[in-house]
């Protein structure tokens, strides 16, 4: 396989995303919802929501994937929250990585936010 460097913006997105739902499923994160972007967002392709089960799973599991992402070739990501670890934001270009503590999720409830559909798509009476 090409380095990660060498891949066209698909391929790497791709690449960054499996990655990214391997680490979690390894890492034990709890309902993992990969959300595709594109269209919707200039931020990144693809948002991945996942939970942990305490402040300390959070920040393992976060660990778990910023270490993958590196590992994998992807660069170094940006982190966000990891000290609290109520509520981490990892931001690894392509991917964005929201992993929080299930309290915290149900309160901010990105799912439904990135999960409504379009305007344009909806068909209004």
């Amino acid at each position: 396989m090409p380095s990660p460097a060498r891949l066209s913006g698909k391929s790497a997105a791709n690449l960054a995303l499996n990655t990214v739902l391997a680490s979690l499923d390894d890492a034990k994160a709890e309902n993992i919802v990969p959300i595709d972007i594109q269209g919707k967002s200039s931020l990144a392709d693809h948002m991945v929501i996942a939970s942990g089960r305490s402040h300390r799973h959070v920040a393992a599991v976060a660990d778990n994937v910023i270490k993958a992402l590196k590992d994998a070739g992807l660069g170094t990501a940006r982190v966000e929250g990891l000290a609290g670890a109520d509520w981490v934001l990892i931001d690894a270009g392509d991917v964005i990585v929201h992993v929080f503590r299930p309290e915290v999720r149900e309160f901010y409830n990105l799912e439904k936010m990135w999960l409504a559909p379009d305007l344009e798509e909806e068909t209004i009476h």
